[in-house]
């Protein structure tokens, strides 16, 4: 089955929205890491906002062959992957772009059961892009199957990622790297409820 992959910039206090007030620079090394990553995927889930964002840029930068050579490498990706673009109404018009559709769920509920559906369909792995209301959203409701966080080293007041889980989430670390912009990659995959009781305090632990 595939994978739902949350793979996205945050800050030390799990910041998700507004990325352009607190990210201060993405390195070289960094950006390779994060387009091998994205090699894995064949499958980006974006709400509409977001989704206008990437089509007003890849497609150009495509074109114009702008940026460094990783660039191209991910607009080439951008362009070429299937893009499915969640919306509450479908009432507002998309812009055109490659291999794009469309995806209308009226309540949580029914995106969980069309996330479900396509984990099933054959094919690469499927990226949780943005917008921060989405990816709440699917985090909430328990679809996401692997964690790769690029963590900034700073603090900034917005919407964390899980603000929404209705309970409490163990994660086990697969993997970490540094980069020279301070920035730290923690790559999780959920971890089997546990139901070990609860200590008395927090000394118990050390004992």
């Amino acid at each position: 089955m595939r994978k739902i992959v949350l793979q996205m910039m945050t800050t030390l206090n799990g910041r998700l929205d507004d990325p352009a007030a607190w990210v201060h620079d993405v390195v070289d090394d960094q950006y390779r890491e994060i387009d091998r990553i994205y090699s894995t995927y064949d499958t980006v889930l974006v709400g509409r906002t977001t989704y206008e964002e990437m089509a007003a840029y890849w497609p150009r930068a495509l074109a114009e062959h702008e940026g460094t050579e990783t660039n191209q490498v991910m607009a080439e990706r951008m362009n070429t992957y299937r893009k499915l673009v969640f919306s509450r109404s479908g009432n507002t018009p998309l812009t055109e772009w490659a291999n794009t559709e469309q995806v209308v769920v009226a309540a949580d509920s029914d995106l969980a059961t069309y996330l479900e559906k396509l984990k099933a369909e054959p094919g690469k792995d499927i990226h949780l892009s943005g917008g921060s209301s989405l990816a709440r959203s699917v985090v909430a409701a328990g679809l996401v199957d692997e964690f790769y966080f690029f963590v900034y080293p700073v603090v900034s007041p917005g919407a964390p990622w899980f603000s929404e889980i209705p309970d409490q989430r163990r994660l086990q670390l697969v993997g970490s790297e540094s980069f020279g912009n301070g920035v730290v990659e923690v790559h999780y995959v959920p971890r089997e409820h546990d139901d070990a009781p609860r200590p008395e305090s927090f000394t118990d632990l050390l004992a």
